[in-house]
């Protein structure tokens, strides 16, 4: 599929803020779910929205902690580290509240002869929920994430009781702060609670269209880390941070639709759905548990 200077301009109606802006973050997902890329001034951006700017493929080529992934032939170090054109989908420009001045975009890579990179992870996902429409299904997700929090004094915010009514007042004014900076990112947080280790919060996330609900995911770790850090917190989603502790994880809640209707709500399209991701397990826990930090967790 071919990005046109003209989709680029039919995506960037209204897209303009009322109130001064000094950068605007243009991010990709990587294939870690962190968001990678670089601040435009506001010109800049105007510029990338009509005619995309440039970064490197490596983006999508490095592991968590930075490290070229030499595997990939077609992209990444192997291939020289070659240039992609991102364009911005400016549906999803949203202000960053703790950071008064900034913005936030998410990009759609392609490469240099126009056609839309289909290995970026954005991409992948929009190509599958392409193959489901063409058999008539829309998937729909609720993602929760599981995630340490540390106080200013690198003391773990909570005991670690399960859905604590004590303990969950307690992390105020983190999640007081939280909230709004979600609801400007158009992110709807529905649920706070804590699990079962100290430090251990769980965030749920309303459902939405599985697009917009991984766009919702990225955003939200960006956020919570971001504002943790501003707080003089910190916060971490790895896996598995202490032997002997419950780990971190996320959770996706799925559902497909059909012509307005949950297909999973009764009959054997559910019980083949479930079939179907047993049998792939296996080959899925490759993208589900891709660290050995991720396997410590299950064991």
């Amino acid at each position: 599929m071919i990005h046109t200077e003209a989709e680029a301009t039919a995506s960037a109606v209204d897209y303009r803020p009322t109130e001064h802006v000094e950068f605007v973050l243009l991010v990709i997902p990587d294939v870690n779910g962190s968001l990678r890329g670089k601040a435009l001034r506001p010109d800049a951006f105007d510029a990338a929205v009509r005619h995309g700017t440039v970064m490197t493929d490596l983006l999508l080529a490095l592991d968590p902690v930075d490290m070229p992934i030499a595997d990939y032939e077609r992209f990444g170090i192997r291939s020289g580290a070659a240039d992609l054109v991102v364009h911005p989908d400016t549906s999803t420009l949203h202000d960053l509240r703790w950071r008064p001045g900034w913005r936030v975009c998410l990009g759609t890579p392609s490469w240099p002869d126009g056609a839309r990179c289909e290995l970026a992870s954005r991409e992948v996902l929009r190509g599958v929920l392409a193959q489901m429409q063409d058999v008539g299904y829309d998937a729909v997700a609720a993602i929760e994430y599981e995630m340490r929090l540390r106080d200013e004094n690198d003391r773990l915010v909570t005991s670690g009781i399960s859905y604590s009514a004590g303990e969950v007042t307690a992390l105020d004014p983190f999640v007081s702060a939280l909230r709004p900076a979600l609801d400007d990112l158009g992110v709807e947080l529905t649920a706070v609670h804590t699990e079962a280790a100290p430090g251990l919060v769980e965030l749920n996330l309303a459902a939405r269209p599985a697009l917009e609900a991984a766009d919702n995911a990225a955003y939200t770790k960006f956020a919570v880390k971001e504002l943790a850090r501003s707080m003089g917190m910190r916060a971490s989603f790895l896996a598995k941070t202490a032997p002997g502790e419950e780990g971190s994880s996320g959770h996706v809640h799925l559902s497909c639709w059909r012509e307005g209707t949950n297909v999973f709500a009764g009959g054997l399209t559910l019980a083949s759905a479930i079939a179907g991701v047993l049998e792939h397990l296996p080959a899925a826990s490759l993208l589900l548990n891709p660290t050995i930090n991720s396997y410590k967790r299950l064991v």
